[in-house]
């Protein structure tokens, strides 16, 4: 087993989080948008978002730092690292897209597209590391839900 390097983890971790939380940056004033809102049933408050969100980026580092430290040979590892990207990109994109730009519609594809990216991403974790994609399963039930609440913005609003 190899032993954890903690400063390679926490390269990993933090990546992540300063992802989320540039495009918070970028996004704006969320809270001040959301508390406008006509929401669904079972919306939580705007308080839980960053929580849930930094619990979330962080298990995403955890699970890329594991794909990394894998004993896997480095060409079998670049499908999964493209994914992972492309799905951090796409999440980044999502928040600016609904709380700055206000394309209620549009985020609402946008999620869908993240949706297909995380099960991509599993799936490849999986197939390297099993607990790699294990951890972000609540990542992926966060993100469906937030895919309910998306759509039920966009036809209550």
């Amino acid at each position: 087993m190899k032993k954890i390097k903690l400063t390679e983890l926490l390269i990993f971790i933090v990546s992540a989080e300063l992802t989320g939380a540039l495009s918070g940056l970028i996004a704006g004033n969320f809270s001040g948008f959301y508390q406008t809102l006509i929401k669904p049933p079972l919306s939580p408050p705007g308080w839980i978002f960053p929580i849930v969100w930094s619990i979330l980026y962080a298990l995403m580092g955890i699970s890329a730092f594991l794909i990394y430290s894998a004993d896997s040979p480095d060409k079998t590892k670049k499908v999964p690292y493209l994914i992972y990207t492309a799905q951090l990109f796409v999440n980044f994109m999502w928040s600016i897209i609904f709380f700055r730009f206000k394309i209620l519609w549009a985020a609402a594809a946008v999620i869908i597209l993240l949706l297909i990216l995380i099960i991509s991403m599993l799936i490849s974790f999986c197939k390297i590391r099993p607990s790699a994609a294990y951890i972000n399963i609540p990542y992926l039930l966060w993100v469906a839900f937030a895919l309910y609440l998306n759509i039920s913005i966009a036809i209550l609003n």
